[in-house]
């Protein structure tokens, strides 16, 4: 072969594997990508005095769009008990709505790490100006780690660790 031949042939192996890098970076979308889709929660691990490991968690599901998210959760041990729609009583009420996680916002990724913003929440709290929370987050395949890091008042002094399982 000619050095021009050779040439040729290093400069169409340099633009194959560019086109490959370019074409697989489309494919895999940005990092937010890797959160796009609907979550399970199939394990949830909580930390601090009360610390334990719930691999059997009651329902909750999470979404995630290019860059909007919900969530609605039961963060109870147990089936919440069913209030009557017409005649429930305020205690009633109360229990049924206790161990309900509900929310929506906006979330940006840094790195490893989500912050989301909520626009909407069963607690008003959480919804004031300024508010946030920040978790650091692993996928590995079809799993979604998310560790809770920080919120708008600092660090989380016993994060608690969401393991959630793609169902699309």
């Amino acid at each position: 072969m000619t050095t021009k031949c050779l040439l040729a042939a290093a400069a169409l192996v340099g633009v194959l594997v560019g086109i490959s890098q370019v074409v697989g970076f489309a494919q895999r979308g940005s990092s937010s990508a890797s959160l796009v889709g609907v979550w399970k929660v199939s394990e949830v691990t909580y930390t601090g005095p009360n610390a334990k490991k719930v691999t059997n968690p009651q329902p909750g599901i999470r979404i995630f769009t290019q860059r909007y998210y919900a969530v609605d959760e039961v963060s109870a041990d147990k089936p919440r008990p069913e209030a009557p729609e017409q005649s429930a009583t305020d205690k009633q009420i109360v229990v049924a709505w206790t161990g309900f996680v509900g929310q929506g916002g906006t979330y940006e990724i840094k790195g490893n790490e989500v912050t989301t913003r909520r626009i909407a929440a069963k607690s008003p709290t959480l919804m004031k100006a300024g508010t946030f929370s920040t978790s650091t987050f692993a996928l590995e395949g079809n799993t979604l780690t998310l560790v809770t890091k920080a919120t708008q008042d600092g660090p989380v002094a016993n994060p608690t660790t969401y393991k959630l399982t793609r169902l699309e």
